[in-house]
């Protein structure tokens, strides 16, 4: 099933294993995936003499991985092939206590800290990019903290428990049987619920963190790892605090417009970023979402989620943007249910359905060409009078049969059942006539808004929410820079928030020459 070069890999990744692996699959000799999952685990197993196999004839499919012959907290539920491939290597690194995902302490502390016993079990689908963040995030919750149990259920297998719990995204994640969180989620929002629902251990103690740096970089993007690279080059000793790095382009699937790289991915150009920024003593504190910001007398003051006090004398902003939302009736309770985000990860759950595209930029027409070779009818909603997306794009999806466009057309309320969406109501702003689309899923497609909340009491920002910048990434606080989507820059392009956020670093370069960052 794995190709010689990925078994030769293998090898090389498993070679410096400490522990004895066991593979326990559990299967019915009439499962239609036995052989696919048996086949798969024969060949992983083939690349180390620390691992065995071992199957069981059972209910079901299910496969478990036990450390030294003692089970753990990972189930999967699943063949762990497409985008969760990767989950599996990394839990069984993870548990040898490798691999560069692996938290710091501080976060480590906060996953012990949890209280109870915790059944977790994540709804995943093997096409979904957002679905392996949060798998690896919850298996190692599993592995930090042993009283927390996760399982990965891959609901192209088990459709009859996704229909029975009305599931229409992926991740979809339960804890002890209440539902905990719906689409892409961070660690931080992970341990913000399952703090929320299961509690804390407050008899272990909690020690204040302080950490002191030349410049500090908010957020992981493209806009952050240039910053973080240009100021360590420059000698600085540079803290890169981010939610995930990476950012927003790991929802990108295909990038073609990065100069001399005619064609990539945006978890390839992520994980590129990544390997970059490790070149330099940088110090990266990711999964972290950052309270609050303070300037005192001058020094920058940082509070994470986790309690520690980030101080610098510089500190540069690219926090990029996020979704928008339509923020009508209805769009907030069925978010998960039929209101969706990215179309990579929820589409395939629309085969041969309805759906609707709200936004005619590049991303909407992207995603209307994207859908049409899934759902059966594919309706493109748009506010202003004409599509504004390329013209590439537009071409394309005249050719598509089962694509409609509806022009200067008003977004008002999502409709549904209480369980999923039924329609989506819109105003035709020529005549204000209401109208009704009824559909099974509505994806929103309306552009970005700047991750700037923290930073309206510190620094200018424009009502759009756009930190001010002048054309050296300076801000109107001295020794506050700002890059990428996040600012004032036009073009939100990735090679632009590359460019201005080295730009940023060099300009916080020279006020340090100058004494100029207070």
């Amino acid at each position: 099933m794995l190709d010689h070069a990925m078994i030769s890999q293998l090898k090389g990744i498993f070679a410096r294993l400490q522990s004895q692996y066991t593979f326990k699959i559990e299967v019915a000799s009439t499962h239609p995936s036995r052989d696919e999952l048996v086949r798969l685990m024969e060949d992983v197993a083939s690349t180390s003499d620390k691992f065995s196999l071992e199957i069981t004839e059972a209910g079901g499919l299910a496969l478990e991985i036990l450390k030294d012959s003692q089970p753990n907290g990972i189930r999967f539920e699943a063949v762990p092939t497409g985008h969760e491939f990767t989950s599996l290597l990394l839990a069984v690194l993870n548990l040898d206590g490798k691999g560069k995902n692996l938290p710091d302490e501080v976060i480590a502390d906060r996953i012990r800290r949890l209280k109870g016993e915790v059944e977790i079990r994540s709804y995943i689908s093997l096409s979904c990019t957002n679905c392996p963040d949060v798998v690896q995030t919850l298996n190692l919750f599993a592995i930090i903290n042993p009283a927390i149990r996760h399982t990965i259920i891959d609901g192209a297998i088990h459709q009859d428990e996704v229909s029975t719990l009305g599931i229409q995204a992926v991740p979809t994640v339960y804890a002890d049987g209440k539902l905990l969180s719906v689409g892409k989620t961070s660690m931080t929002e992970l341990l913000d619920k399952l703090e929320t629902q299961v509690g804390v251990n407050e008899s272990m103690p909690k020690a204040e963190v302080v950490r002191e740096f030349d410049v500090l970089v908010l957020g992981g993007g493209p806009a952050g790892s240039a910053a973080a690279i240009y100021s360590a080059r420059k000698g600085f000793k540079v803290g890169i605090v981010a939610e995930r790095m990476g950012g927003q382009i790991l929802d990108t699937v295909d990038i073609e417009n990065m100069i001399s790289v005619p064609k990539t991915t945006g978890r390839l150009l992520a994980d590129g970023m990544g390997q970059h920024i490790s070149n330099y003593p940088v110090e990266v504190l990711d999964k972290r979402k950052v309270m609050e910001i303070k300037v005192v007398d001058g020094v920058k003051q940082l509070t994470t989620s986790y309690g520690e006090r980030l101080v610098a004398p510089a500190l540069i902003v690219a926090t990029g943007a996020s979704w928008r939302k339509l923020n009508v009736p209805g769009e907030a309770d069925y978010i998960g249910r039929g209101v969706a985000f990215c179309t990579h990860c929820d589409g395939p759950f629309y085969k041969d359905k309805r759906v609707v595209v709200v936004g005619g930029g590049n991303s909407g027409l992207e995603a209307a060409l994207d859908l049409s070779n899934i759902a059966s009818e594919v309706t493109v909603v748009e506010f202003l009078t004409e599509l504004k997306g390329d013209q590439v794009l537009q071409d394309k999806l005249k050719a598509c049969p089962n694509v409609k466009v509806i022009l200067n057309a008003q977004s008002t309320e999502v409709k549904g059942d209480g369980k999923k969406v039924s329609a989506l109501c819109y105003k035709d702003r020529a005549t204000n006539e209401e109208h009704e689309i009824p559909t099974d899923g509505i994806f929103v497609q309306i552009g970005l808004m700047p991750n700037s909340a923290l930073l309206k009491e510190v620094v200018e920002v424009t009502p759009r929410g756009e930190v001010v910048i002048d054309t050296a990434c300076r801000t109107n606080v001295a020794g506050i820079y700002a890059a990428g989507d996040v600012s004032t820059v036009p073009y939100k392009q990735i090679i632009i928030a590359m460019g201005e956020g080295a730009k940023a670093a060099l300009s916080a370069f020279e006020d340090s020459l100058k004494n100029a960052l207070k």
